[in-house]
């Protein structure tokens, strides 16, 4: 497969243990703060109706939050805004429920349970929130969804020039599904691609299928974090994005191979 074509980077939102938005991500990747892991603060949407509020959980909120973060200041067109969602698991508590009812003497499961049961739930509200009325993708490729969300993102900027928003978010599992599939705690990145750069543009992507073992990071503690929680595999590359630096990051995409991705800063 050839490599795709220049892609421009706009801006990031970033949520996970300790890390309260993207500013807060970059100083620490930069080594400019240390880094304390605390719990994943998860704001409420408040782009959302009250009613939809109350029948979605963190993984919506999350990969909301996120989201809302990177288009924040941006003169994109939210109505018309091409999506892609990445999660290896997507709402993980309300499988939990799901399975502990069908567990129970009563196995009638509400409504509200079955119809976030979809992975593509985050797509929905997303909808709903910004009523942004374009199409969206949700991907799922265990701890390469990062990767595999970045890869269609890419694509769909290329072949259609179109804005793209990439949201990977993923959240913890309760117990005792937790032991089967450890994840860490909530994390989530977003990332505002275009196919042209602009005064805001942070700098351009290119990406590639690769035999490159995967990056790690050196500092003990983000290397945790990043091993935690599929969506974190994309902190090698946001390590760059945060110190400008030119240079390839692999990222964990398939046993066979990791996905190969460039960058090269424009500011």
């Amino acid at each position: 497969m050839s490599g795709i074509a220049a892609v421009a980077l706009e801006s990031l939102g970033l949520l996970g243990p300790g890390l309260g938005g993207w500013p807060q991500a970059r100083a620490l990747l930069r080594g400019e703060a240390s880094y304390t892991r605390q719990p994943t603060l998860i704001p409420a949407p408040t782009t959302l109706p009250a009613a939809e509020r109350r029948r979605t959980g963190r993984v919506v909120h999350l990969a909301l939050a996120a989201g809302l973060e990177a288009i924040a200041g941006s003169d994109t067109d939210l109505t018309s805004l091409t999506t892609v969602f990445a999660s290896s698991g997507a709402d993980s508590q309300n499988c939990h429920e799901i399975l502990q009812t069908l567990a129970s003497a009563d196995r009638q499961l509400s409504p509200t349970r079955f119809h976030n049961s979809v992975h593509n739930v985050t797509g929905g509200y997303w909808s709903i929130a910004t009523h942004d009325l374009a199409p969206y993708t949700v991907v799922c490729a265990y701890d390469g969804s990062f990767a595999a969300g970045m890869l269609e993102s890419l694509s769909l900027v290329t072949t259609s020039a179109s804005d793209v928003l990439l949201v990977a978010y993923d959240v913890d599992y309760p117990a005792p599904l937790r032991e089967k599939r450890p994840i860490g705690d909530a994390f989530a990145v977003a990332m505002l691609l275009r196919s042209n750069a602009g005064p805001r543009t942070l700098g351009t992507l290119t990406a590639n299928y690769s035999d490159v073992p995967v990056d790690t990071l050196p500092s003990a503690e983000l290397e945790a974090l990043r091993l935690s929680t599929p969506a974190a595999r994309a902190l090698p590359l946001l390590e760059y994005v945060a110190t400008a630096r030119a240079g390839s990051r692999a990222l964990e995409y398939q046993r066979e191979g990791s996905l190969l991705v460039e960058y090269l800063p424009c500011r």
